[in-house]
């Protein structure tokens, strides 16, 4: 089994008030105490990092944000900065497919948003993935290559990076990509950066799989050697379901406790 860490992520997307966050991230932290062999990230709204962060501040939940702005400050009403996030947050999401798909950003912009989380210290999860029609065209491979080289164009910081495969037709409908096509693409991210960043550091990146991530099928997807957890979405907002999927990962990496 790899030698590197697996990475459980819960985005919490725009679900939780500040309350509802506090109570999910509190039984979320109890449920996954056993586990240290997983690191564990909860991602709440911005409303909710605060006591989410609070929370978990003894346990070992790290917290994330799902989104950044590239400036360091100014007049850029409703965004928010790394220096706003660096008190309250190690890691930060930064190109989801809904905010390329919703929001129009694009890869000059994640790649801006990925070098300012790291220039702040922080660690960025930098999110890359198909559509149907490029999958059904037979593109995907190519596609995922070209989005995560210009989404990492001119950062440098391949200590703190997680890349994250999301096939977009896979987020939310409840239709899982395969193990098997999962760990071929992400074979192919794996290959992208050993050429990005060299063998040795595109060795220790965590790479890993979102899209309908359950308890029930994360088990085959991280025991394949390439995928190295989840980012999972409407799973973790129930803290019994997201701790068993935290459980099912340390038991396929042979730490059940």
């Amino acid at each position: 089994m790899t030698h590197r860490k697996p990475v459980i992520a819960g985005n919490w997307k725009m679900n939780t008030t500040p309350s509802e966050g506090r109570d999910l991230a509190l039984e979320i932290a109890k449920g996954v105490s056993d586990f240290p062999g997983v690191e564990v990230i909860v991602c709440p709204p911005f409303t909710g990092l605060a006591n989410v962060s609070r929370t978990v501040e003894s346990s070992n939940v790290l917290v994330g944000a799902q989104n950044v702005s590239a400036e360091p400050s100014g007049a850029f009403t409703g965004e928010v900065s790394t220096a706003m996030l660096d008190e309250l947050v190690s890691h930060v999401i930064v190109g989801h497919s809904e905010r390329r798909a919703l929001f129009g950003e694009t890869d000059e912009d994640v790649a801006a948003k990925a070098i300012a989380v790291h220039s702040a210290e922080m660690k960025p999860i930098v999110c890359v993935g198909e559509s149907l029609d490029t999958r059904k065209s037979g593109n995907a491979v190519g596609w995922v290559r070209e989005q995560l080289r210009a989404s990492l164009d001119g950062y440098a910081g391949w200590g703190s990076l997680i890349v994250a495969y999301e096939p977009v037709w896979a987020i939310g409908t409840g239709e899982a990509a395969s193990p098997q096509q999962a760990q071929e693409i992400i074979g192919e991210l794996r290959s992208e950066l050993v050429e990005l960043a060299g063998q040795e550091a595109a060795e220790q990146i965590r790479i890993l799989y979102g899209g309908s991530v359950n308890s029930n099928n994360i088990g085959p997807f991280v025991d394949r050697p390439d995928i190295d957890g989840a980012l999972v979405g409407g799973a973790s907002l129930q803290a019994a379901e997201f701790v068993s999927i935290v459980e099912n990962t340390a038991r396929v990496y042979g730490n059940p406790a």
